[in-house]
């Protein structure tokens, strides 16, 4: 039996198809092409948006966001790959009309629009708002490190240069103590000339007053790392215990689709401190509503959960667990129960803990210190219970009764602080392990943030389309366009 064969390419038809044909009806191209349409782009600060009456015609913004946007939704971000796809792939060449842009046309866009972009990402989610996809009931919380365009070896603390600058000295005396005593072999089968050797000296110097230079920066700037590739990108560890140059990324994902609500891109390596910021901004983006968020212990400050609270929000968070130091689980200090009335802690041996002293920083209570070293002199738990030699000391927090109160509403509520997980880590799944995009390929934060809002874009975008459907999607932009147009 003969296999199945294609058309002869050289044969001519009478009616030429036409690009249309061979894309079907519900492409997610005709998809992109209707909500680019749709928009104003030079409301949203876009450049180029008015032709030059004078020169070489320059290329409709809404084209190149097409481009990206589809670029982004197929795991295509390299301004060089998009070129590419823009001559061979016929999904772009009919959503480009057959326009060919060339990289460095496609990467300047994204340079200078940087705010625009972001503001696309806030108007899709303004038109998911209106179809109804936003529960703004419960939502949830967490950062993520993606990697900078800047390596470990390009980023710089002062311990990291002092060790560079001692090691070059040393470098630069053994040199000279080899021309000082005409000693220049460094191995039985090279030996390096005294132009060589003076070479390698002048590089080593060079090498010192750049790295000199950065101490002095860091120092004047009072600052704790240099990152010279991407200055504003910072050395975190990530959930792998692995350390690299990345920018926290956080995010605010709504619970009933998954959708992410808000975002924002951080240098701070911790959490901790972006609770009450991120669930304010929620709040005025669901018009004031109150509502509950889902945040890991990683977000457990007092004073951020006191913002959320008095703004209305219901915050269920993982209380911090402090060990002993010892790493025996029966003593952390959780371990150690507070009698209110009496105003002492009880320790797991029975014996009572009395408050000592009051902890202040910059003239303002943080906490209360409890102890009882005479109880712990005898105690046959304390090699156990601390590693001090005058016994253990239980530290209360000045917003404790406030704490426990949190912690109360978390554990009754704990099936739904469950959901968290499933709720926040979806978006991250999807577009750092799914898309392999965990890394960026922009400097600077404000170059990065709006990298980050073409993602996640890109992710609202492919959630929305599988849960409506491309046809359902496009009937309900048609609508939105005849509205507009009354």
């Amino acid at each position: 039996m003969a296999y199945i064969k294609g058309e002869d390419r050289y044969q001519i038809t009478m009616f030429p198809e036409s690009i249309d044909e061979y894309i079907a009806e519900d492409n997610p191209v005709r998809l992109i092409e209707a909500y680019v349409e749709g928009l104003d782009l030079k409301s949203f600060g876009f450049i180029g948006t008015d032709p030059s009456a004078v020169g070489h015609p320059s290329y409709d913004p809404k084209d190149k966001l097409k481009l990206y946007l589809y670029g982004y939704l197929n795991r295509i971000r390299s301004s060089r790959r998009l070129e590419d796809e823009a001559a061979r792939n016929i999904e772009v060449i009919w959503l480009l009309k057959k326009l060919k842009p060339d990289f460095k046309t496609i990467a300047d866009f994204r340079k200078d629009n940087k705010k625009a972009l972001k503001a696309v990402f806030r108007d899709f989610n303004k038109l998911c708002d209106e179809w109804g996809l936003f529960g703004k009931e419960l939502v949830a919380i967490d950062g993520s490190k993606f990697k900078a365009c800047n390596s470990k070896k390009n980023n710089y603390s002062i311990k990291k240069l002092n060790r560079h600058l001692k090691y070059i000295d040393e470098k630069i005396d053994k040199y000279l103590r080899e021309l000082d005593e005409k000693d220049i072999a460094e191995s039985s089968d090279r030996k390096p000339s005294l132009k060589e050797i003076n070479e390698r000296i002048e590089e080593l110097k060079n090498r010192k007053l750049k790295y000199e230079d950065y101490k002095k920066e860091l120092e004047e700037k009072g600052e704790s790392e240099i990152s010279t590739t991407d200055p504003d990108a910072r050395l975190m560890s990530n959930s792998n215990n692995n350390v690299d140059v990345s920018y926290n990324v956080q995010t605010t994902v709504d619970e009933r689709h998954k959708l992410i609500a808000d975002f924002k891109v951080t240098q701070n390596p911790s959490d901790l401190g972006e609770l009450d910021n991120m669930a304010l901004r929620a709040k005025k983006l669901f018009g004031g509503k109150e509502f509950e968020v889902l945040a890991d212990k990683g977000y457990y400050k007092a004073e951020d959960l006191k913002k959320c609270v008095d703004k209305g929000i219901i915050p269920y968070v993982a209380k911090q667990t402090y060990s002993n130091g010892t790493g025996d689980i029966d003593f952390y200090a959780d371990k150690f129960k507070y009698d209110k009335e009496r105003d002492i802690y009880i320790c797991p041996a029975n014996k009572e803990l009395y408050n000592r002293r009051t902890r202040k920083s910059k003239g303002k209570v943080t906490g209360f210190d409890y102890s009882n070293y005479e109880a712990c002199k005898d105690c046959k738990y304390k090699t156990r219970c601390t590693t001090s030699k005058k016994g253990r000391s239980i530290t209360r927090h000045v917003d404790q009764d406030f704490l426990d109160t949190i912690n109360i509403q978390t554990e009754q509520n704990i099936e739904r602080y469950r959901l968290r997980q499933a709720v926040v880590e979806h978006p991250f799944g999807t577009i750092k392990r799914g898309w392999g995009a965990y890394y960026f390929l922009t400097k600077r934060k404000i170059s990065v943030t709006s990298e980050t809002a073409l993602v996640f874009l890109a992710y609202n975008f492919k959630r929305v389309m599988n849960i409506l459907g491309v046809k359902e999607m496009l009937k309900r932009l048609e609508e939105r366009k005849k509205l507009a147009l009354v």
